[in-house]
């Protein structure tokens, strides 16, 4: 039995759905102040996916699906409020009579000095919750970088924001069984894993005051500006790692200990996508709606994408390759519901 200190995970991370009206728009009902918002455009195809955090500030846009530099949007995202945010005209936040898909994660504001690393870093992070966002200027040196996690994060999303490179995935759980740290995924490409002996990241795991990289200008490009987004578990809240298809609609299950509300999911041995499901989108089982992480294309409904979101994790429902293939790799970021938290109040099936 997962027990969790988390009683009320959307005092975290939620999901929230929304119709756009071209005007300004407060969205409500997230359930805490958001610091991270990753927002996108569900019914009309060809918007990008529009990401902001408190660290670099409101109408600060990146984009998951792509690797372009970090541009000012001063009709998007204008403020982050009390229980939820406010969106302005911008058509990838709020297109007229658009469905979008929102998802919140709450850090602590605009952040603060951190001194643990060779690289000075600007942190904005909850301990409790595992999640931190880092902001710092590459040296072009190997180096270390202070997340203020207090616990080695197991994910570390990083971006270069004034150049063109690729958005930045370690996977701590999969560099492990791997047995080479250096070994990184891309969000805006179906690429497969890559990195052997890359200089992205040092061959060194993380720590629970730091992580670090390499020379490479996509994590540590000398005067470069960067963002990155920092993950760890915490029991009965959220949960990194992976399992093994077995290409079959009886489909491999991957125990989390809690039912997932948020499960971004790929093949890391393909070239394929990445996938998003939450319990907003497809509230009762099976969950079949995708979003495509390095894609602009609308949801997308089909029984191959089909996992069951159970009391204590999730089980493949297909045997397609991308989502269940045989001997295929996924490699998984969730968040949750608890099964059980402190106060004893357990979670029940869907």
């Amino acid at each position: 039995m997962a027990y969790t200190t988390i009683n009320k995970s959307t005092d975290y991370f939620n999901t929230k759905l929304y119709t756009g009206n071209s005007s300004t728009l407060n969205v409500t009902g997230v359930g805490h102040q958001p610091d991270f918002v990753w927002i996108k455009d569900r019914s009309s195809s060809g918007d990008d996916y529009a990401m902001y955090d408190a660290v670099r500030g409101v109408n600060k846009r990146i984009r998951s699906n792509q690797n372009d530099a970090e541009s000012t949007e001063s009709a998007a995202l204008t403020s982050f409020d009390s229980d939820g945010f406010t969106v302005g005209t911008a058509g990838s936040s709020n297109g007229n009579g658009d469905s979008f898909a929102s998802w919140n994660w709450k850090a602590n504001g605009a952040g603060s000095a951190n001194t643990d690393g060779s690289i000075n870093s600007t942190v904005s992070v909850n301990t409790t919750a595992g999640f931190s966002i880092v902001s710092y200027t590459g040296t072009g040196s190997n180096a270390t970088i202070g997340h203020g996690l207090g616990a080695a994060p197991q994910v570390v999303l990083i971006k270069e924001l004034n150049g063109t490179n690729n958005w930045l995935m370690s996977h701590q759980p999969l560099s492990a069984s791997l047995g080479d740290y250096t070994r990184f995924l891309t969000l805006n490409s179906t690429s497969a894993v890559s990195g052997a002996g890359n200089v992205v990241f040092q061959n060194s795991a993380f720590t629970s005051s730091v992580f670090n990289v390499g020379t490479s200008a996509g994590s540590n490009g000398s005067g470069q500006n960067y963002i990155a987004y920092c993950f760890a578990e915490k029991t009965g809240y959220s949960k990194i790692g992976s399992f093994t298809g077995n290409g079959n609609a009886d489909g491999t299950f991957a125990y989390l200990g809690f039912r997932p509300a948020f499960i971004l999911v790929r093949a890391s041995n393909l070239t394929t996508n990445w996938h998003l499901y939450d319990n907003k989108r497809d509230p009762i089982n099976p969950a079949d709606t995708i979003l495509r992480a390095n894609s602009s294309n609308v949801d997308a409904t089909n029984s191959e994408f089909a996992y069951d979101f159970v009391s204590n994790g999730f089980k493949a429902r297909s045997s397609g390759s991308e989502f269940n293939g045989s001997g295929n790799t996924f490699i998984y970021y969730a968040v949750g519901q608890s099964l059980v938290g402190s106060n004893n109040v357990p979670c029940t099936a869907r």
